[in-house]
């Protein structure tokens, strides 16, 4: 298994291989380096030499790896979320155990000729351990595309505002982040806005951030939990009524804040006890930059105060449910009693 960066690099340096199986979370990325395999790999002609595969023909594979790409020197094939890789339950689907082994059995048997006329690409949700990803392994290149860390995340986000000769710092852009998320997609989306905003030159700002940047609800939730701690319920509730004009789904309003102040009463528990927070939060390697805004955080606020809103937000959630009480009036209740 080779790294992202070291996937990307190979394609920069235009060495392309006869096989892949890719998969994870950051699909944006994974989508990227796809497309640069289809441009090197060149001229592309669908049912000719460019076949898609997916679980409703995968059991085609064979043949088309066997069908001459008519005028053409190489076939890509590109099998997208076949089940190949999937570790399956108890019950076994017999005919797709079957269709594996004599894919492993064929792929293995014509790994030689496969790699002088064919280009293929195996993408899927989840590649468990097996048989047939050792024989991509072992022919081929498999890349595991986990969502970026922070860093990582910075280094892509700068190296696309240098490209436009826009200039932002490292403090921003980790606010950026903080603000916005760490899906890629998103934060390309959202650094194209702001970068179209300051024009070539500029300088990105957080101010500019605040204006222009579509906040994800969680990073919207740490202010207004900054607020209530710091018993400016007016702000607090300032930011509600915001999210609830923003049409965010109260009930999705709801669910984040109490599991915000579930992780604050986690957090509080750890830095008492001296335990792991990351472990105790069940934090991504991506998401480990949240640890020190929920130490900080949970400083404002009591045990007996974190025990208290998390039971507030609970009988709320049933109250709501059963007709006693309007789902936003009690969200401001619990806000207001907080003094």
């Amino acid at each position: 298994m080779i790294s992202v960066v070291d996937l990307e690099k190979r394609l920069s340096e235009q060495k392309l291989s006869s096989m892949y199986l890719f998969w994870g979370e950051e699909k944006y990325i994974l989508d990227n380096c796809v497309k640069k395999i289809m441009k090197l790999f060149g001229t592309i002609v669908k049912g000719i030499n460019y076949i898609s595969i997916d679980e409703s023909n995968i059991q085609e594979i064979i043949s088309d790896i066997e069908t001459p790409a008519f005028g053409f020197d190489k076939k890509l094939i590109v099998a997208r979320n076949t089940g190949l890789f999937k570790k399956q339950g108890k019950k076994k689907n017999i005919e797709l155990e079957k269709l594996k082994e004599k894919i492993e059995a064929y792929i293995s048997n014509n790994i030689k000729e496969m790699s002088e006329s064919i280009v293929l690409i195996f993408i899927e949700e989840e590649a468990e351990k097996s048989k047939l990803l050792d024989i991509v392994e072992k022919n081929g290149i498999i890349c595991k595309f986990d969502e970026q860390k922070p860093l990582e995340l910075q280094k892509r986000l700068k190296y696309i505002c240098d490209m436009y000769r826009v200039n932002i710092d490292n403090s921003t852009l980790q606010y950026f982040i903080e603000c916005c998320g760490t899906n890629m997609q998103i934060l390309i989306n959202e650094i194209r806005k702001l970068i179209e905003y300051v024009g070539t030159n500029g300088i990105i700002k957080k101010e500019d951030i605040d204006k222009l940047s579509i906040r994800q609800i969680e990073s919207i939730i740490f202010d207004l939990t900054d607020s209530l701690g710091q018993k400016n319920v007016s702000k607090a509730l300032e930011v509600l009524h915001n999210l609830i004009y923003t049409k965010e789904p109260i009930q999705k309003i709801l669910i984040t804040l109490y599991n915000h102040f579930k992780k604050l009463y986690i957090v509080k528990l750890c830095v008492k006890y001296n335990k792991d927070v990351i472990s105790a939060l069940k934090l991504k390697p991506n998401q480990t930059f949240l640890v020190n805004k929920y130490k900080n955080q949970s400083k404002l606020f009591t045990e007996e105060n974190l025990e208290i809103i998390i039971n507030e937000l609970i009988d709320l959630d049933y109250k709501y449910k059963i007709g006693l009480i309007d789902i936003d009036i009690g969200l401001e209740a619990i806000l207001c009693a907080y003094i």
